[in-house]
Formats: structure tokens, sequence, C-alpha cells
């Protein structure tokens, strides 16, 4: 399978992001929401669906 130069550049990117946090979830995740609260964009959330299991699955 032949790599794709994006794939591996956005790759590199997240590794290095995810590095700099000492690949803390938490705190990466509070990073990003800091650079949302910087940003003049807006952002939405949506809340969860509330799916139901299928039949197949119930059983």
């Amino acid at each position: 399978m032949q790599e794709d130069s994006i794939v591996q550049e956005v790759r590199q990117v997240r590794e290095a992001h995810a590095a700099k946090f000492n690949y803390d979830l938490w705190a990466i995740y509070h990073n990003i929401k800091e650079q949302e609260k910087k940003s003049a964009k807006t952002f939405v959330s949506y809340s969860p669906k509330n799916i139901q299991p299928s039949e197949e699955i119930k059983a």
C-alpha cells in the first residue's frame, strides 16, 4: 500500500503535538479548548443522540 504524504504529515503534526504534552490526553484537550477560546471562529457542540440498540444487539 502506498503511503499518502498528506496523511503522513498529519500524523507527524499529531505526534509532535501529543509529545509536547507528554501524551496527557487531558492536557491536550485543555490546550485545544484554550485555542478555541482565543480563536475568532465560532465553535458549536451538539448534544449526544440517544440511540436505541437494534433488535440484533439486544439478543
